[in-house]
């Protein structure tokens, strides 16, 4: 699996920090502040701060409430491309 932002060469430490990235990339994509992306995933600000720095491992939970705030299935965000 490549998370949006990483390579096919991903070592399995880096899951997260990819994780992060594709968090961030999306949001970024959708011109919205980590801020509002908390509101809409229900979440606390500072957790998706920490998120996109890689400093958190999400639950399953964590990961859907992330998907419907940015308007995508989980699969998708955890989807290649």
């Amino acid at each position: 699996m490549i998370f949006l932002g990483c390579s096919k060469a991903m070592h399995s430490s880096t899951v997260i920090r990819c994780f992060a990235a594709s968090v961030r990339k999306l949001r970024s994509a959708l011109g919205i502040s980590q801020e509002e992306l908390a509101e809409r995933a229900d979440l606390h600000r500072t957790y998706i701060a920490d998120l996109e720095l890689g400093a958190r491992n999400p639950t399953l939970l964590t990961i859907k409430k992330l998907a419907e705030g940015l308007g995508v299935s989980a699969a998708d965000l955890l989807s290649e491309n």
